[in-house]
């Protein structure tokens, strides 16, 4: 069973008209449903015939999180392990035609950077890498899982794409979650941004997240990268692919990034743009059709932006973040995969979020209680 059979049933044009054909009366047929929305929904909700029901839109958004997550905001910090990348994507600080100074974490350094983070509180980590198979592929990313494990509650990847033996592996040293976006579900663009590597290969990573299921992993996250393609329509193939993993997968967990393509060394301006006012859409439409979905928030956005966003579905911010191998104990430079909007130190995000009235949570889920 795959997702590519149902995928190939839409065309990307056929979801764009799809999308601009939705009226008003669409938008409120999706608004005042009772149960589970479906993609003719989405569609309208994110569809320029929406925008004046925003202030509805987030309204209901601010009620559905509310009863499903409660006044919590999960906060997480990602560690880069290694810059190192076999790809050329041409959106990313990490390609390997960027030629800049490159690092893999040992050991030691992966230590002392679990040391500053750790300092802050933090018990969710995710690990990040480039995709370079042969110094950071599995049998590295087992290591880094057993050096990691025993001081973290919950932990999550942001790898390159692999086969389920490979997760299964690393489900059993203690991986909870993966993140592993499509970039873009426009099948005839999508080799443009991907011109070599294994990232090239769009069929393999858009079956991932059934490998993921296969697997038994607790959490996958989706998305794609906001500005390379009309968001309105990668959003809606992003529906469709969720609806389809819950459906099938319906013990695992789901969370969606929304990533806005910021400046990094070497990489391509936008090519869409995506206003606030789009983003803001963009993420009641995603809380409004899966009220179980986890809606994740970066510090890609500028901090005024993500304190108004806060209450509109985000249930989880990173803080504090560094992009670059080493970025939080070792002081040499090395190259970010992009550059953050909010600087603000964790502790300065976790009272913003006490002065909305939210719990920012350093820990709400533990492996051996699952």
């Amino acid at each position: 069973m795959s997702f590519l059979p149902l995928f190939e049933q839409h065309s990307w044009e056929g979801m764009g008209q799809r999308i601009e054909s939705m009226r008003a009366q669409d938008v409120e047929r999706a608004l005042e449903k009772r149960g589970r929305r479906d993609l003719n929904d989405f569609c309208a909700l994110v569809s320029p015939a929406a925008v004046p029901y925003l202030e509805q839109m987030a309204q209901l958004s601010y009620r559905l999180t509310r009863k499903r997550f409660g006044n919590t905001t999960q906060l997480y910090i990602p560690m880069y392990l290694s810059n190192e990348c076999h790809n050329i994507c041409t959106y990313c600080g990490f390609s390997v035609h960027n030629k800049l100074q490159r690092r893999t974490l040992d050991r030691d350094q992966v230590m002392r950077e679990v040391e500053a983070i750790k300092s802050h509180g933090f018990e969710h980590l995710l690990l990040v890498t480039g995709e370079a198979h042969r110094t950071v592929g599995v049998d590295y990313l087992e290591q880094a899982l057993e050096w990691v494990r025993p001081h973290f509650a919950n932990l999550s990847m942001e790898v390159q794409a692999m086969d389920q033996a490979d997760y299964e592996r690393l489900i059993g040293k203690g991986l909870n979650s993966v993140l592993l976006y499509q970039e873009t579900y426009h099948r005839d663009n999508y080799g443009e941004y991907h011109p070599k590597g294994h990232k090239r290969n769009f069929v393999y990573r858009l079956e991932t997240p059934d490998r993921l299921g296969r697997a038994g992993i607790h959490r996958i996250g989706l998305g794609t990268l906001l500005g390379l393609e009309d968001w309105r329509t990668d959003a809606a193939f992003v529906a469709l692919h969720l609806g389809y993993l819950e459906r099938t997968y319906w013990q695992t967990k789901y969370s969606i990034s929304l990533p806005r393509l910021r400046p990094a060394a070497g990489v391509q301006s936008p090519n869409v743009e995506v206003t606030d006012r789009d983003f803001v859409q963009l993420i009641c439409a995603y809380r409004i059709y899966s009220e179980n979905v986890e809606i994740s928030l970066s510090t890609r956005e500028r901090p005024v932006f993500r304190d108004h966003l806060l209450k509109l579905g985000i249930t989880s911010m990173s803080a504090g973040s560094k992009t670059e191998p080493g970025g939080y104990a070792i002081e040499e430079e090395a190259l970010e995969q992009f550059e953050i909007s909010d600087e603000r130190s964790p502790e300065a995000v976790a009272a913003m979020i006490r002065s909305q009235g939210f719990e920012p949570v350093w820990k709400d889920w533990d492996s051996v209680l699952g």
